[in-house]
Formats: structure tokens, C-alpha cells, sequence
């Protein structure tokens, strides 16, 4: 895997926080969902983000540590190489102390919004991405 691409801190917040006292399994893929569409902001063209929308077709997480309500982790994300209509993205949650919380890979499919159709990841739409990653 290459280096990531994006960072965003998340702070816990208490209504992020299950019976258990720690973050909750459903705010852990919001916030996947949140650097995914934070990073698509920060670097696709303004064209692109009008012509397109990525889903989700599949998360994969693991979770090696709790987070408790006022503690923060950087999220870093970064994708891989696009395969047809799709790319994998990932996602490393370190806390504060420096170890990785959580790690997720998550598969995202490109939608054209004017028609509603997944299609194969344009090489244009790509490329900001891939450079990041190459440079």
C-alpha cells in the first residue's frame, strides 16, 4: 500500500458512544464514509464532483482498540488502483497514543448522476488521486 493521501481528525463525541463506553461500530463507518468524501472534495475537479457519486459496494473493518468519548484519531485515507467501475479505499484510524484503532478497506463504485449507471472509473477522474500517491 502507498502512503495516504488525507488525514482528518475525528473527536469522539458522547452521542458517538454505545452501552459499551466506547465509539460505536455505526460512527466507525460514518466516518470511513466521512474522509472517503472529504478526500473526494479536496482533490477531484469541480466538474467531476458534479458529474459523479461514489458508493459503497463493500466495508471490511477491523478493530484493534476502543476510542472513549473526548479522545481523537487521525483518520488517514488513500485508494489503490482503480479495477473497471471501482476502487479500493482505505482507511487507518491512529489515536492519540499512536496505535491504529481501527483499519478499514472499503470498495466504492463510481455513478455517472445524470444517468444513475455505475460505469469504469474514468482515467481523468483518477488521476489526481494516483498522483498523490506517486508523488
Amino acid at each position: 500500500m502507498s502512503e495516504p493521501d488525507y488525514s482528518v481528525t475525528f473527536t469522539a463525541q458522547d452521542a458517538d458512544i454505545d452501552e459499551l463506553g466506547h465509539v460505536n461500530n455505526a460512527v466507525w463507518v460514518r466516518w470511513v464514509q466521512d474522509v472517503a468524501i472529504g478526500h473526494w472534495n479536496a482533490f477531484a475537479l469541480p466538474e467531476h464532483v458534479d458529474a459523479y457519486v461514489w458508493v459503497i459496494t463493500r466495508h471490511e473493518i477491523d478493530y484493534r482498540g476502543n476510542l472513549k468519548s473526548g479522545e481523537s484519531v487521525v483518520a488517514r485515507t488513500w485508494v489503490g488502483e482503480p479495477r473497471g467501475a471501482r476502487f479500493d479505499r482505505y482507511v487507518a484510524f491512529t489515536g492519540e497514543d499512536g496505535k491504529v484503532k481501527v483499519e478499514s478497506k472499503t470498495i466504492w463504485a463510481i455513478v455517472e448522476k445524470a444517468s444513475g449507471r455505475i460505469l469504469r472509473v474514468p482515467p481523468e477522474v483518477a488521476a489526481p488521486f494516483l498522483a498523490l500517491r506517486r508523488g
